[in-house]
């Protein structure tokens, strides 16, 4: 009987059954059993499952993830090396607010020309040699560093010492758009006003053009800025020809053009040229009077006159016609002579090449002769050519030392310009004209950028944009093309 009694209380007691034995001590005893689920990355499903049999005090309804940004679920996403940052859900401005008002500035290293320090080092004492001594060659150093002394008469003799400029940075911290050169130049940036109602400048860079020859360091950099400086406090134009925009180009050797970032910046669709230093590397009128031997100086005359006339010392007009009356008994045959003659700049094949498959119009307006300039852009593919026509007496065959027409001078440029846009019905903002001469600048002027390629230093300054290398490719760098697109398009 008593053991009866027992019986159901027995019954009650817990007991190990044997699905819950186990050979080892250890996993009997250990504090943390693993879960019965493997350890897998779960997706976002299998998480949010999770968490809807979660008791949350206090208790709130969970929705699943949606992919929308939110306060709850904020727009960066990490996880298995990636990191992505997602728009907000107003990143598009509403519409008629837009405004353009970043800046692009695209710097170009140059490689090809590095600059030397003109600082003006102390005097150095060389002691005199012997009077009776004489030095079969001249001293090449002097106690007055070479451009303080006068070159050829006193006349020139400057009344003050020149500036001492800038150190040549880019040889401390490379020889190339180096970290510290952007850094320097956003520095530069964030010292100009904003606009009202900004506080900070934003900024990202790409790099165009990388040297793969020495390490593949940077030598095109595109850096845009927003918001611009303030229009109230610095015009563009105004910007462009800032001193410390032109101390820094000094100090790291590179050249900086300042562009609004607009759609038209990116998409031109007329690229006009001047010719003589810039489509090809020579000055025409120049090899023509080069032939003349009789006056034997009548070349150093012609030049002289064409080098005043492209600085803006004279008329270019005037100057012209002032050269053709020099050029007076010349064969008309001599055009065709001097075709094999020309030398094209560097760049430029491969640059048209690339506009023509982009659908870009292109032009030649020179302030040279017409039979040279139309058959160079019979042989480059230009769509439009024009310059100016000499009459040839049709008795002798020779030059009368006349030009028939109006001279395609400056106001001739910037008229032809204005025609073909017209013709083609391209807007202004879509124009690029690209020279070298003060007879360029009006036409640079009219255009939507105006490119001086090497040019002369009132050119260099009064420009949209300048460009200092050997190659006219770098043209299609302004318009944000990187090496690989470049490639492409010039294949």
């Amino acid at each position: 009987m008593a053991e009866e009694g027992i019986s159901p209380s027995r019954q009650g007691r817990p007991s190990m059954t044997s699905s819950m034995r186990s050979s080892s001590f250890l996993r009997e005893h250990q504090q943390y059993r693993p879960p019965s689920k493997p350890e897998n990355h779960y997706g976002i499903d299998t998480v949010v499952e999770d968490l809807q049999a979660t008791s949350i005090a206090p208790p709130r309804q969970i929705s699943p993830f949606n992919g929308i940004p939110s306060p709850e679920n904020p727009p960066v996403i990490v996880e298995s090396g990636v990191s992505h940052e997602l728009s907000h859900p107003n990143c598009t401005p509403v519409p008629g607010t837009t405004s353009f008002d970043r800046l692009v500035a695209t710097l170009f290293y140059k490689s090809t020309s590095p600059r030397v320090s003109n600082a003006i080092p102390s005097p150095i004492r060389i002691p005199s040699p012997p009077k009776r001594a004489k030095s079969p060659t001249p001293h090449t150093e002097s106690e007055i560093p070479p451009n303080m002394s006068p070159s050829s008469s006193l006349d020139t003799f400057p009344l003050e010492p020149p500036t001492t400029e800038p150190e040549p940075l880019d040889h401390l911290y490379g020889s190339y758009i180096s970290p510290m050169c952007i850094t320097s130049f956003l520095h530069l940036m964030s010292t100009f006003p904003l606009p009202p109602g900004s506080t900070d400048l934003n900024s990202a860079h790409r790099c165009l053009k990388l040297d793969t020859a020495h390490g593949h360091h940077p030598l095109v950099v595109e850096l845009t800025m927003a918001p611009a400086p303030s229009l109230d406090y610095l015009s563009l134009s105004d910007l462009r020809k800032h001193e410390l925009i032109y101390r820094f180009e000094r100090e790291w050797n590179v050249d900086v053009v300042l562009r609004s970032d607009t759609l038209w910046r990116r998409y031109p669709r007329l690229v006009v040229f001047d010719m003589d230093s810039t489509l090809i590397t020579q000055e025409v009128i120049d090899l023509l009077a080069a032939t003349i031997n009789d006056p034997p100086d009548l070349a150093a005359r012609v030049s002289d006159i064409t080098h005043r006339a492209m600085l803006g010392e004279l008329e270019f007009d005037s100057a012209f016609r002032e050269r053709v009356k020099l050029l007076t008994g010349l064969p008309g045959s001599i055009f065709n002579e001097l075709r094999p003659v020309l030398d094209v700049t560097n760049g430029v094949r491969p640059l048209l090449r690339a506009l023509k498959r982009l659908g870009v119009k292109t032009a030649v307006l020179s302030g040279g002769f017409l039979p040279l300039t139309s058959w160079l852009a019979g042989e480059l593919g230009l769509d439009y050519a024009h310059a100016n026509e000499v009459v040839i007496d049709e008795a002798t065959g020779r030059l009368t030392g006349e030009v028939k027409g109006r001279i395609v001078g400056k106001e001739r440029k910037r008229e032809l310009l204005l025609e073909i846009a017209k013709k083609e019905g391209v807007s202004l903002d879509q124009v690029v004209a690209v020279g070298d001469g003060a007879n360029d600048l009006l036409m640079m002027e009219a255009a939507g950028l105006g490119v001086a390629w090497n040019a002369k230093p009132r050119v260099q300054m009064e420009a949209g944009a300048r460009l200092n290398g050997d190659s006219l490719l770098d043209l299609l760098y302004l318009f944000g093309f990187g090496d690989e697109e470049i490639r492409t398009l010039t294949r």
